[in-house]
């Protein structure tokens, strides 16, 4: 059975875990600094089997107007399967109405997010990271 938990805690090796799984392109080998991505996030949401770490929704928000979904990154055994498209439902559930969800998509996911709900935008821009 799949268990969901919002604010979940989650540490650095569980969270590359996933990312590992799931194909997603993180730093999963620095933990240091997945760590502090999990410190500074405002809401985690985690989808557990049997208390593994099978999905991961991540994401940065003032409550009142905009959320950016950072991660929505599912292990590849269980996508497919309805996963992603809870969490962000939770993660919705959390933000209600008002606010804004917004996300970078890979280009393997440009599919997908229609799928569940988000409309694609053409308005955006970005300062990229160096790594």
């Amino acid at each position: 059975m799949i268990t969901y938990k919002v604010n979940d805690v989650i540490n650095a090796d569980e969270l590359a875990e996933v990312f590992k799984l799931s194909g997603i392109k993180r730093p999963v080998e620095d933990l240091p600094r997945l760590q502090k991505m999990i410190e500074h996030a405002d809401i985690i949401i985690t989808a557990r089997e049997e208390g593994k770490v099978i999905g991961v929704a991540r994401a940065i928000t003032d409550y009142h107007y905009c959320c950016y979904l950072s991660d929505l990154a599912i292990s590849k055994d269980y996508q497919g399967k309805g996963i992603g498209k809870k969490l962000v439902a939770l993660l919705k559930e959390e933000l209600g109405e008002k606010v804004s969800l917004i996300l970078l998509a890979s280009e393997e996911a440009m599919e997908y997010y229609p799928k569940i709900g988000f409309d694609t935008i053409d308005n955006g821009f970005k300062i990229g990271r160096k790594s």
